[in-house]
Formats: structure tokens, sequence, C-alpha cells
């Protein structure tokens, strides 16, 4: 029983190591280009998340909102999402409003507060998945070209672009730093308990140690990659009408997007239907 315990434990420390979490964020920022929502037009993605961003904060509504839920769930489904970041949504969403529902029945409070927190809990949990859906399934020059038909800056929607091209440079960084600090380091043995305790802090200090010099690389290679830009003449294409129009000709609306917005709206009108009725 002892031995199975500790392969346990070491399966999924081994889950959850650096190389894990790394092909993780990744995948959900790269690796879905073969799903159904990468497949639809970037400005219909925005538009819809505006919707289902903005609506829900002044919504009170436990049918809308839970129509909007459920809609939004699929669509995160369909976009394929990585287990690591639904897992993290459900931890920070369902462990908070856990917590409410606790601090309310320690001061006085009694089950009517459920219904309060559950909309408050489908609020943030509607907002959230439309941004996991909606950037999941955009790359970064699908997300720049759109942000830049709706009329924003150019500069700042290739920051925003080259914000998301920087995550895989980040993450591969971060990593090197990691593995210098633990080559010269001295790691306290493992063996038992305490030891496990000491081992993790040092782990924490490392980490945090790291983010420095993390920042300081990046920030050269930001300088870099900035220089090549100018030296291409990135700032003259920023302001060019026409460099703009060539770039954003490949945009089309299709049969798709018409439908994933038909569907959309009628399930809205469902959703604020029933909540008539009922």
């Amino acid at each position: 029983m002892r031995k199975m315990k500790k392969k346990l434990s070491e399966n999924i420390l081994e889950k959850f190591s650096m190389d894990f979490l790394r092909n993780q964020v990744l995948k959900n920022a790269y690796g879905n280009d073969d799903t159904v929502i990468a497949g639809l037009d970037p400005r219909v993605l925005i538009g819809w998340y505006l919707f289902f961003g903005l609506v829900p904060w002044f919504a009170n509504d436990l049918y809308f909102l839970l129509g909007s839920f459920i809609l939004v769930m699929v669509t995160t489904i369909l976009a394929h999402v990585a287990g690591l970041v639904l897992f993290l949504f459900a931890l920070g969403v369902f462990s908070q409003t856990g917590y409410l529902f606790l601090v309310t029945l320690v001061f006085g409070g009694d089950a009517s507060a459920i219904v309060p927190l559950l909309i408050l809990t489908l609020k943030v949990a509607t907002i959230s998945l439309a941004s996991v859906t909606v950037f999941s399934g955009l790359d970064p020059d699908k997300l720049s070209n759109g942000l830049m038909w709706y009329g924003c800056p150019e500069r700042l929607s290739f920051s925003i672009s080259y914000a998301y091209r920087m995550l895989p440079m980040l993450m591969e960084e971060f990593q090197n730093v990691l593995l210098s600090y633990r080559l010269r380091g001295n790691p306290p043995a493992r063996d038992t308990f305490g030891g496990k305790v000491r081992y993790l802090i040092y782990e924490i200090k490392i980490i945090m140690e790291s983010f420095y010099p993390l920042m300081l690389n990046t920030a050269k290679r930001s300088r870099t990659t900035v220089e090549a830009l100018e030296l291409r003449g990135y700032r003259y294409a920023a302001t060019n009408k026409a460099v703009k129009k060539i770039k954003l000709s490949h945009l089309k609306v299709t049969s798709n997007d018409l439908l994933f917005l038909a569907v959309s709206f009628l399930w809205v009108v469902l959703s604020i239907l029933c909540s008539t009725l009922f």
C-alpha cells in the first residue's frame, strides 16, 4: 500500500512538471487551429465576446444567466480548451463562491443566500468561459486583424498580438533560468516529511528568484525585435491605409459565421422567453 501511494504521488508530481504546464498553455494558445471556433471570422468572435463579456455583468435574471452559461460552456467544448485552463477556471470560480457562502453562514446568513451567490457565480463563469473560448480560438494574427478592423489603433493591436507571440519565448526563458538555478543549487533531501517541506520551500524560493533575470532577458529580446521591425519599415506600414487594406482583405464572413451568430441569438432569445414565462 505504501509503495502504491508513493508511486501515485510521483505520477501526480510528474503530471504537474514545468514541461506539462508549458505544453498546456501553448496548446491552449496555439494548438486549436482546427476547431470549429478557430474557423470563424475574428470580427464575429470579437463581437460575440463583447456581448457575453459585458451584458452578464448588468443582468440579474437567473434564467438568462443560466442560458448564457450553458451556451458559452458548449462553445468552450467546441474550442477544445486545455484541461489545465478549465481546472484553474473551476478552482478559481467555484472555490470563491464556496468561500463566500461559508462566510455568509458564519455571520448569520441562511440558505436564502444561495440564489444571489448563484447569480454571481454564473456572471463570473459566463464571462470567464467566453474569454477562454475566444482567445483559445484566435491566433495572434487573427486577433490583431480583428481588433484593427474594429478601429483599434495599430500599435495597440500589434502590442496585444506581440504579447501573444512572446508567450512561448517567455516560458522557454523561464525554464532556462529555472534550470540554471537548479544546476547551481543544492536542494535538500526529500526522504522524510520535513525534507519534503524544505524541498517545497526551496522550489518556491527558486521560482521567486527566477523572475528578475526572466524579465531582464525578455526585455533584451524585445528590444532586438523592435529594432528589427523598425528596420523593416513597421512604423510606416502601421500608418499606411493601403497596407491596412491589404492586410485585412482576407477577412470574410462565411455561412458558418452567420450560423454561429444565429444559434447564439436564438438561444439568448429563448433564455429571455423562459425568464418571462417562469
